[in-house]
């Protein structure tokens, strides 16, 4: 595992990331993203395809107020799994989900590069 300091800064981008949705906060979703991210979901998933949605797409939503509804029952728990110096691995039982990301270390920080997520039922 990473240093306490750097599973501090994954915990909180996380945390960042699920909070700004719930919110309807545009700027904070910014903030937990790279510009790169690539989100897939088992929801349209098939054989064959695996569609997935960008940064500027969730950008999109989360300004629409899409995750409002999505707070479940309010808890939030962030478990991170691995952390190898500029990568890390991180489970989210959050509102109705259940995400795993990937996040890569930048110049300006922790930020988000990949998740898989289902409705966590």
């Amino acid at each position: 595992m990473g240093s306490p300091d750097d599973e501090t800064a994954v915990e909180a981008v996380a945390r960042e990331y699920f909070e700004s949705w719930f919110a309807g906060d545009s700027e904070r979703m910014d903030r937990a993203l790279h510009p790169d991210l690539v989100k897939r979901g088992t929801l349209r998933a098939s054989d064959t395809e695996l569609p997935s949605t960008t940064k500027q797409r969730m950008l999109e939503l989360t300004a629409s107020g899409e995750g409002a509804d999505d707070v479940g029952d309010g808890r939030l728990d962030v478990r991170v799994d691995d952390l190898h110096e500029n990568i890390a691995n991180v489970t989210v039982r959050g509102g109705v989900y259940r995400e795993y990301l990937q996040l890569i270390r930048t110049s300006d920080g922790w930020k988000i590069a990949n998740s898989l997520w289902e409705f966590d039922r």
